[in-house]
């Protein structure tokens, strides 16, 4: 016997020839996206996907680099990652009725795209009953009449930005009706820590770009410095807004230390463990100076070989903190992240002359 996730994969198998003919068409709810990013795709009119592999979160970088190169940082545990789904407000009565009734082409949960006028107004215009997949079984979702015009409320659906993961079935209900001002009492459920998972993947931090004393060529068995001026590292800050349910949150990466990997096991860092802490004003180490030549830097590197036509490759890591804060006083640690960069390391030879 087929459990329900098989049978309603067989299901999908028979609708991607009809999802191929009659591709979803963009719907538009009327939520513009704040300056940056918009966390659905969407274009500068807020016309928004009705795929449910999209989300309505809103992402705006509160704090952090404005422009050269930056990327997304990479948890530091190999286990954790973002939410795989959760449940999001999608249309209001009258948005659900102008959409059924004018294509009616789009998914009603993850993993079911209903295509057609007829299959969205049965259930939610005559009140015909739906079956509900999720959680590994079946039910029954009541109908309702007439889209549920003149109530004050939304529509809610599944969202799963990857619906391959098989945790993403966990929101596969089909669109339910929530009061406004409330949020369901649903498994997946949205939460300000949820929303704040979203925004570590949306995280953007500046290139790891080290100041270098020699600059050009190091040379074996002479230390090289390494520092950033103050203030190169800042904490950056995202926040991620759910629109008509009053979630928010703030996820905040904080630099706290520089890692640096020679590329060859013939050399040796300061200190020993190649981390070099960021002081609170932003700098690292101690910027060489006239006279230092033969001390041991506070952060640095010493080569005891010489490049031969191919330059090691120095890598510079820094650790990010991540907190958060959100709604309701809510807050919190996630992992911290990293985000690496490297460069070419040429070393010669210490040239000597013989008189």
């Amino acid at each position: 016997m087929l459990t329900p996730r098989k049978t309603l994969g067989s299901l999908l198998a028979s609708l991607t020839l009809a999802a191929a003919l009659a591709p979803a068409p963009a719907l538009a709810l009327g939520e513009p996206g704040h300056e940056g990013e918009t966390g659905a795709d969407s274009d500068a009119n807020g016309t928004i996907s009705a795929s449910a592999r999209n989300s309505r979160i809103k992402i705006t970088q509160v704090s952090g680099p404005t422009g050269g190169n930056t990327g997304n940082i990479s948890s530091t545990d190999v286990n954790w990652e973002p939410p795989p789904c959760w449940y999001e407000p999608a249309f209001t009565p009258e948005q659900l009725k102008e959409f059924s009734e004018t294509n009616g082409q789009g998914d009603v949960s993850p993993h079911v795209a209903w295509y057609g006028e007829k299959l969205w107004t049965d259930h939610y215009r005559d009140r015909q009953d739906a079956t509900n997949w999720h959680d590994d079984e079946l039910s029954t979702a009541k109908g309702y009449d007439n889209y549920n015009l003149g109530q004050d409320g939304y529509f809610w659906r599944g969202v799963a930005p990857d619906n391959t993961d098989p945790e993403s079935w966990d929101c596969d209900r089909v669109m339910f009706w929530q009061d406004a001002g409330e949020i369901p009492d649903v498994p997946n459920a949205p939460t300000p820590e949820i929303l704040a998972e979203y925004a570590y993947d949306k995280v953007k931090v500046p290139d790891t770009e080290i100041e270098l004393k020699p600059e050009a060529k190091s040379t074996v068995n002479a230390p090289t410095w390494v520092w950033l001026d103050k203030g190169t590292f800042k904490e950056v800050k995202v926040r991620a807004e759910l629109p008509n349910t009053g979630l928010w949150a703030e996820t905040t990466a904080k630099p706290i230390a520089l890692h640096l990997e020679p590329g060859t096991d013939d050399a040796e860092t300061f200190p020993s463990s190649g981390d070099c802490a960021i002081n609170d004003d932003g700098s690292i180490g101690t910027p060489y100076k006239t006279g230092d030549a033969g001390k041991i830097p506070p952060c640095g590197i010493r080569y005891l070989r010489a490049t031969n036509g191919e330059p090691y490759e120095l890598s510079a890591s820094v650790t990010w903190e991540i907190t958060w804060e959100g709604a309701g006083g809510d807050g919190g640690d996630l992992p911290n992240g990293t985000f690496e960069t490297t460069q070419d390391m040429n070393v010669q030879e210490i040239q000597s002359i013989n008189r």
